[in-house]
């Protein structure tokens, strides 16, 4: 089953579809000949994806979706399998938010139950719901968009790593499950990718400023990391780190993890004291 090609001809679900990495994959599906359903919160940006993947002669559809809500998920699961008349085959569950700039403890539990919600309660739903179709479908296959914050637990972005580290947990969890079953599962884990999640977050003080700067010199355009992504996902590869300081990270954790966090508190108090 690995070199099934599961991203080509797809029936797609697309959530946070709207902008950056979602509008991407949205993108590309279409270029493979795929349907995406483009589901974003945003009604307007949906319907902007749909409009670029229909320009280039694609087929898609936006629905409006809190991941948010359990109940607006199975919402979007009944209106895609309506649309595409048949089972949907491919899940790619993007939509995520970002919060940070101040230490656990003073962020406020209004910004941690924001970012669960989307990044955390959002990919559960999406599991939930789609898991189960899948494995009666017999084939397909499912993209969770963690982010290097799974594993690298940078100081002050608190509610942004316990999100994506579970993220993280569940997409390994569900690998293991899906062992002989057919299904593919990927956790894509980039580092700055060029997208809105930044102008569009709740990131306060001098972590706003260096957070813009970092995407500005560092960020990755989206469509190659979705590409890749998609690439990886038809070899059933479980992770994907497409940056090399992604990669570094996540070496050096494994290696050195005491070390590493108490580089990372080192760090962040000097830049603390620059800014």
């Amino acid at each position: 089953m690995a070199s099934q090609k599961i991203t080509r001809n797809a029936a797609a679900v697309v959530t946070g579809a709207g902008s950056g990495i979602g509008r991407a994959f949205a993108l590309e599906l279409a270029r493979r000949g795929g349907r995406v359903v483009c589901s974003d919160i945003n009604p307007q940006g949906a319907r902007e994806t749909v409009a670029l993947i229909e320009a280039g002669g694609g087929v898609a559809t936006a629905v409006q979706t809190d991941v948010a809500q359990l109940d607006q998920v199975e919402s979007l699961a009944a209106d895609a399998e309506r649309w595409l008349e048949g089972p949907v085959d491919l899940v790619i569950n993007n939509a995520g938010v970002g919060a940070g700039g101040r230490p656990v403890g003073e962020t406020s539990m209004e910004d941690w139950h924001w970012v669960l919600g989307v990044n955390l309660w959002g990919v559960i739903h999406g599991c939930h719901v789609f898991a189960p179709k899948l494995r009666a479908h017999g084939r397909g296959g499912i993209i969770n968009v963690g982010s290097t914050a799974s594993f690298a637990a940078a100081p002050n972005m608190g509610p942004y790593n316990v999100s994506k580290s579970a993220v993280l947990a569940l997409t390994e969890t569900m690998a293991a499950e899906f062992q002989g079953s057919g299904l593919h599962i990927t956790a894509l884990c980039p580092t700055f990718v060029r997208t809105n999640i930044v102008r569009d977050g709740r990131i306060d003080g001098a972590g706003a400023g260096f957070a813009h700067k970092v995407m500005r010199w560092t960020g990755v355009e989206a469509q190659g990391v979705a590409t890749l992504t998609l690439e990886a996902l038809d070899r059933n590869q479980l992770y994907v780190l497409p940056q090399l300081d992604a990669r570094t990270i996540w070496r050096m954790k494994r290696l050195a993890p005491a070390l590493y966090a108490r580089g990372a508190g080192v760090l962040n108090r000097l830049m603390s004291a620059q800014g």
